[in-house]
């Protein structure tokens, strides 16, 4: 995979929360037991988007991690960044320390494109459009998420 475990992992479950309301908290666990992430490495990656100011978190009954923004407002790169800093889309293809336009590996040209459009997509890609995403493909799949859960529906409150 392109991106590291803990990216992958911050990524789903960042989903996973934008299919709620904005504020609504949810308990790692939970998140862990439905993204088959482990609990305590979970707990781990949450922690460091909170640090980050992409997650809030919160002690006690009702509490656990929510979005900081609406998920419109969360691009990818800023989970990427905040999970694993973004070294990676500046580096060698093949690992080298210098590698640049002036001394360029064998991969250098033809990486360097491909890396741009990665970065493009992840600065201009937010957690809505990725969550819109995942909602049509389990759609697709036969999994129709229901209605509360879908990623940007609107939520109602009615008075009984």
């Amino acid at each position: 995979m392109l991106y590291s475990r803990p990216s992958q992992y911050a990524i789903r479950a960042l989903a996973n929360l934008a299919a709620y309301p904005t504020g609504s908290f949810r308990m790692t666990s939970d998140l862990a037991q439905e993204e088959g992430i482990p609990s305590p490495y979970l707990g781990k990656i949450l922690q460091g988007l909170a640090r980050a100011g992409v997650l809030r978190s919160q002690k006690g009954p009702g509490g656990g991690f929510s979005l900081a923004r609406e998920p419109r407002q969360i691009l990818l790169i800023d989970i990427i960044e905040a999970a694993e800093g973004t070294e990676s889309l500046h580096s060698c293809a093949v690992g080298l320390a210098e590698c640049n336009d002036e001394q360029p590996c064998p991969l250098h040209d033809h990486w360097k494109a491909v890396r741009d459009q990665i970065r493009d997509y992840l600065e201009k890609t937010s957690l809505y459009e990725l969550g819109q995403a995942l909602t049509r493909k389990k759609e697709l799949a036969g999994k129709t998420p229901a209605p509360a859960t879908r990623v940007g529906a609107p939520t109602t409150t009615s008075s009984l």
